[in-house]
C-alpha cells in the first residue's frame, strides 16, 4: 500500500492506518531528513527479523537504530548520558546524525548490538516524527537496500520494488540521497565519526 502524507501537515487518519499497521506487526518505508528508512514497530521481534531478511542480513550483523520524536525518549533508551554530551545532542538533534550509545534495558535485546549500544535518531522531518508521536514509541530505523539512488529515494519505485515486502511505503516526496552521520559516543574520552554522511560533525 502507497499512503501519501502531506509533508508539513500529515493527515491524522492516515497516521492512523500506519499506527494500527505498526501495532500489528507491520513493515513501512518513510522519509527522514536523509534516505528513505525501513520501520517496523521496536517491540515486535518478528517485524525486526523481516527487515533483516529484506537487507539479506543476519539480526547481529544488521545496523540498527531507532528514530525517536524527542530527547526524552532517546534518555528512555539510552543510558550514560552525561551533561557534556546531553548538550551536544541538544544542540545537533533534530538532525542528520545517529549517535551510536549504550544501551538501557528498555532496548529489546534482539536490537542490541554485541557491545550492549543502540543508534539513536532524532530526524528533522515532520512526517517521521509524527508517526512516532501516533504511536506512541520509537520506531526501527534500517536502511533500504538498493544499488541505484531511486532505490532508497523515490516512494513509487520503493513500492514498486518491495510491495510484497513492505506493508506500506509512506510517500513524502522524494527523499534525500546522503545518509545520516554516524557518531560513536560510547568512549566518553573521544567520540568517533563511523560513517560521515550529511550532518557536519563540529565537535
Amino acid at each position: 500500500m502507497l499512503i501519501r502524507l502531506h509533508p508539513t501537515h500529515p493527515q491524522p487518519r492516515q497516521l492512523a492506518m500506519i499506527k494500527d499497521c505498526l501495532e500489528h506487526g507491520g513493515i513501512i518505508a518513510y522519509p527522514t531528513d536523509t534516505i528513505y528508512g525501513l520501520g517496523c514497530d521496536i517491540f515486535h521481534h518478528e517485524a525486526v527479523e523481516k527487515i533483516c531478511a529484506i537487507k539479506k542480513i543476519s539480526t547481529e550483523k544488521a545496523q540498527l537504530s531507532f528514530i525517536c520524536s524527542d530527547l526524552s525518549h532517546l534518555s528512555n533508551y539510552a543510558k550514560s548520558i552525561n551533561n557534556s554530551l546531553f548538550r551536544i545532542l541538544k544542540n545537533t538533534l533534530p538532525g542528520p546524525f545517529t549517535f551510536i550509545l549504550p544501551a538501557s534495558k528498555e532496548v529489546p535485546k534482539i536490537l542490541q548490538s554485541k557491545k550492549k549500544t543502540i543508534g539513536l535518531r532524532i530526524p528533522n522531518n515532520v512526517i517521521a516524527q509524527s508517526i512516532i508521536s501516533t504511536l506512541g514509541h520509537p520506531i526501527l530505523s534500517a536502511s533500504l537496500p538498493g544499488d541505484h539512488v531511486e532505490d532508497y529515494t523515490d516512494p513509487e519505485k520503493i513500492h514498486a520494488h518491495y510491495s510484497k515486502q513492505i506493508d506500506i511505503v509512506v510517500d513524502g516526496g522524494i527523499g534525500g540521497m546522503v545518509p545520516s552521520t554516524v557518531i560513536d559516543c560510547t568512549n566518553e574520552d573521544a567520540y568517533v565519526i563511523l560513517r560521515q554522511g550529511a550532518g557536519v560533525w563540529e565537535y
